[in-house]
């Protein structure tokens, strides 16, 4: 694959760092969200101040409220059949460890298991919701776990499996559980009780709305995860379980500021700025993706300003009429706000949305009336922050023709990325690709993905230019083209005349007849160079064991994928062509992104970090009869793949050969020795 060769990544800083953080909390907290909203919405309608009893009594209904209380207790037994403190004190934290101890050990069950037995110590030791001592132990568990079982991989006498895993499980995750109750509880309870004294003081001296000289600028850095799911959301829900609402949840959640900033642009705003603004109301407003005003304000700091104003009047109306949600709203749209305000808040927090709206458009509004500048619009900023932090994008050179992409490859995969892969992101992709497809280039594709989750299998990465260096140390042979407009960017019109160059030339359609699934390996990236220069495509040709007759299995013994793919691995190990830690890195690969190929193939193999095991380039066969269930997937045919250099791009182009060809796939299915799995793979002809 052709590749741009970048210079090592440059140290981010602290705000690289809390960046990276923020991404950790807000993926164990964003998955469970809809858990959040469900607690919410229950709260909400049955607690004794909730919307039924409150509509009811407006009403005039004198009857008894007898079911509705019962669902709204907070106790459960004698004190009740409630279900609102059992779900915040139990359910929400268990919830997050078992996420969080499920990401630590590279999207494994038994971290996740582990991760929420830990945190039930936690929640036990302390009379708080244990949503902190939750983002603690649940990773601690999930990554201990991970490093307990790497000790004893791959030693334990087959049979013994389940008894070694189920108890070593049970006793780290028991221990776990008395330290969480000993330890986290209690200081999870102190810090929480310093943190509501923090707030307490700040609320009775009328300060809280100065949080907004941080906060906003902090969100516009793209801190907003941080802060939010680090900060704000477990100490307000720790808030609403003892008053019934937060106004915390509100600090950094209001719409309000994004709105009368977006407003103040379509009405005074020049170029792309103007003409994007309307739609990025509603997808600030209403889809409650905040990011999406974020380049406006970075286009022209100076309205930094507009925001922290109109976040600090926000605040201070929230003040004013006592009101805030009993539960977070995310994704912040005015919708989710007014989902999670309890009846009595629900004119204060309406009123702190629209006097946050409108203090940010008058501001904004007069420092735009103000601007002279003629190119102050997006597409003007991205060269004006580039200026300013000191550097350009690895590619913007290459987009605008002043340097040659090297090899000048064809760009098969393209990702958008972003902090947590599911607003700006996704948006941003469904842009581009409309872009991309409406050119004609129907084998591109593009998606979204956290920076989290990027591998260094991207042809072509897109990020907001102050995540850039983050998505580059993930995707270091990548092309990188950082945006100002997650919109109506004109890199996206250049990355277009990019593909027009670089896919036009012979043989670059029939690169991608056999891409891979979103996110795993593209092997038809090199499938066309042994065609271009004429030869046959031959195994044989990266040695003469490559694919040695032992590691050829026709009827392979596992049941499961994770069987399957230890026997492929220690068929490599074998074969002498990978040490025995190869194996654990081809587990690891697959917990990040499925190896499965379609055609019921799967091409397992290691990491990156696992080069340095691979001694030369080769490859195992292995035939289920019976068939493998890959995540749902049913799988025929395991290949273990270990390419020293980048030769295994050039194996798996050769192997997606024979499996887009029914005849070759049948070939194999009917083989009755390893000389004929050799005759096939070994003779095949390109395309």
């Amino acid at each position: 694959m052709a590749t741009t060769t970048h210079p090592a990544a440059r140290s981010g800083g602290m705000r690289l760092h809390v960046q990276r953080f923020g991404t950790f909390l807000s993926n164990m907290v964003l998955p469970n969200i809809g858990a959040f909203i469900a607690w919410g919405l229950i709260t909400a309608l049955f607690i004794e101040t909730g919307w039924i009893t409150t509509i009811g009594d407006a009403l005039g209904y004198s009857g008894g409220y007898g079911f509705v209380e019962d669902l709204g207790a907070w106790g459960s037994g004698a004190e009740g059949t409630g279900i609102v403190g059992p779900m915040i004190t139990y359910l929400l934290p268990l919830l997050i460890g078992y996420t969080g101890g499920r990401m630590m050990y590279d999207d494994n069950l038994r971290g996740g298991v582990v991760g929420a037995i830990a945190t039930m110590g936690a929640i036990t030791g302390a009379d708080v919701p244990m949503f902190l001592g939750a983002m603690v132990m649940g990773p601690l568990g999930g990554w201990t776990m991970k490093k307990l079982d790497g000790l004893w991989a791959h030693k334990i006498r087959p049979g013994f499996e389940m008894l070694v895993n189920n108890f070593s499980a049970g006793i780290w995750g028991g221990i776990l559980a008395v330290l969480g109750f000993v330890l986290a509880g209690p200081f999870v309870q102190a810090f929480s009780n310093l943190a509501s004294n923090v707030v307490d003081t700040l609320v009775e001296s009328n300060l809280l709305p100065l949080t907004s000289i941080f906060i906003e600028p902090a969100k516009i850095l793209f801190l907003n995860n941080a802060i939010n799911q680090g900060i704000l959301t477990p100490l307000g829900t720790t808030e609403a379980a003892e008053a019934g609402q937060s106004i915390l949840f509100l600090l950094e959640a209001n719409p309000g500021p994004g709105l009368g900033l977006l407003l103040a642009f379509a009405l005074f705003g020049r170029g792309a700025a103007k003409a994007s603004a309307p739609g990025a109301i509603l997808i600030q407003f209403i889809g409650g993706i905040h990011e999406i005003y974020f380049p406006y304000v970075l286009a022209k700091p100076k309205l930094i300003a507009a925001v922290i104003l109109g976040g600090m009047a926000g605040v201070a109306t929230n003040l004013l009429f006592g009101s805030g949600l009993r539960s977070p709203a995310s994704p912040g749209s005015i919708i989710a706000v007014w989902a999670a305000s309890p009846p009595s808040s629900l004119l204060g927090v309406t009123a702190s949305v629209l006097v946050a709206a409108g203090v940010t458009f008058l501001v904004a509004a007069f420092l735009l009336k103000l601007d002279k500048d003629d190119d102050g619009d997006l597409t003007a900023a991205t060269a004006a922050m580039e200026a300013n932090k000191g550097k350009k994008s690895s590619v913007a050179s290459t987009l605008t023709g002043s340097a040659a992409r090297a090899g000048d490859g064809p760009i098969h995969s393209i990702v958008f990325a972003c902090d947590a892969g599911m607003g700006s992101s996704a948006m941003g992709a469904s842009v581009l690709r409309k872009k991309v497809q409406g050119a004609g280039f129907t084998d591109v594709t593009v998606v979204n993905k956290a920076i989290s989750s990027l591998t260094d299998t991207y042809d072509l990465v897109v990020t907001h230019e102050d995540l850039t260096e983050r998505a580059e140390q993930k995707t270091r042979s990548a092309v990188h083209v950082s945006v100002s407009d997650f919109m109506s960017s004109p890199r996206y019109d250049e990355i277009v005349e990019m593909l027009k160059r670089t896919n036009a030339g012979p043989g670059a359609a029939d690169a991608t007849a056999a891409a891979a699934p979103d996110g795993a390996a593209v092997p038809g990236r090199e499938a066309t160079a042994p065609a271009a220069a004429g030869g046959v495509a031959r195994l044989g040709d990266e040695g003469p064991d490559v694919l040695a007759v032992e590691s050829i299995v026709l009827d392979g013994a596992a049941a499961t994928r994770d069987g399957a793919i230890t026997e492929a691995g220690e068929l490599l190990v074998a074969a002498g062509a990978v040490d025995a830690s190869y194996v654990q890195a081809m587990h690891e690969r697959e917990m990040s992104v499925s190896t499965y190929m379609g055609n019921r193939l799967a091409l397992p193999h290691g990491t990156n970090e696992a080069k340095p095991a691979i001694h030369r380039t080769a490859i195992s066969f292995v035939r289920y009869s019976r068939g493998i269930d890959w995540n749902g997937k049913e799988v025929s045919f395991v290949i273990g793949v270990a390419g020293a250099g980048d030769d295994h791009l050039k194996l798996l182009g050769r192997i997606a050969e024979v499996f887009v060809d029914p005849e070759q796939v049948a070939r194999l299915e009917a083989a009755q020795t390893p000389a004929d799995v050799r005759a096939v793979l070994g003779s095949m002809q390109p395309a």
